[in-house]
């Protein structure tokens, strides 16, 4: 299996054609959403808190986590370098194709829904690294622009340990002017939006363990360092609708989690061993 890079280069998206633009979300008869909520997705940019996963299973999830971050930190990486671990681990693949988590998922973009990305975001007390205010599409080779992230909570996430935090309604302002990062941001990507609050206002994402959030691609996002005392360790799964198409080869990734691709345009991983 190709071992993707966690984002692609500036010159890299600079040179694609990609629709970033706001595509409003929801199906006529959605299974699990309120209207409500899909609503306030298509109006705020998110949906949160969801109800997924039940203590003894998201204990089993966390468990599970740690004795792969162990491995990995013992091979030379880190608390944020287990990327695109679907394609690796099957515990994971198992997760990104929950139907719990894709049910919700298909109220927004309909019956043919590709999972593609699966990322631990694992903060460790006191690690003093920030993720800047960013869109996710823009990091993305993907077009149109429909697309979102479920954070999924393997710890309890609030405020102290650095929850997300969203800019309510940025996903319609379109694809954002950014800066490279300075290295005093200690930034675990490389993007900043500055003056985030003039494109909204600011909410924060808490989160129980075995709760999710949903947001759209384009809305404006990030977390502060954690200074706690407590790990604040979140599981990103990606999902788009199958009409969109992925360059550089992220088509790879892909995964039919509900219903096809006409298209015949995303892999369909198997489930690895």
């Amino acid at each position: 299996m190709k071992d993707f890079k966690i984002i692609p280069t500036d010159d890299e998206l600079e040179n694609l054609e990609r629709d970033l633009r706001f595509h409003p979300a929801g199906v006529a008869d959605p299974k699990i959403l309120s209207r409500q909520q899909i609503d306030h997705f298509n109006e705020r940019g998110y949906i949160a808190p969801l109800e997924i996963f039940s203590g003894d299973e998201i204990a089993q999830i966390r468990d599970y986590f740690d004795d792969l971050l162990s491995k990995v930190t013992a091979s030379g990486g880190d608390s944020y370098s287990i990327s695109s671990a679907h394609l690796k681990y099957g515990p994971v693949y198992d997760i990104l194709k929950d139907p719990r988590i894709v049910d919700p998922v298909a109220d927004l973009f309909g019956e043919n829904v590709i999972g593609w990305g699966s990322h631990f975001f694992c903060k460790m007390p006191g690690d003093g690294k920030s993720v800047a205010w960013h869109q996710d599409a823009s990091y993305w080779p993907l077009s149109p622009s429909k697309a979102v992230t479920v954070w999924l909570a393997i710890d309890d996430a609030d405020q102290e340990n650095a929850c997300m935090k969203f800019v309510a309604g940025s996903h319609t302002k379109g694809h954002m002017t950014y800066r490279p990062s300075d290295s005093t941001e200690h930034n675990v990507l490389n993007q900043t939006i500055d003056d985030p609050e003039q494109y909204g206002d600011l909410v924060y994402d808490p989160l129980k363990a075995g709760q999710a959030s949903i947001h759209a691609d384009l809305l404006l996002h990030g977390s502060d360092a954690n200074d706690s005392d407590r790990r604040r360790c979140g599981l990103t799964l990606r999902y788009c609708s199958a009409d969109v198409h992925a360059a550089l080869g992220w088509n790879e990734k892909g995964v039919h989690v509900r219903g096809t691709d006409p298209s015949g345009h995303w892999s369909n991983q198997p489930r690895p061993e």
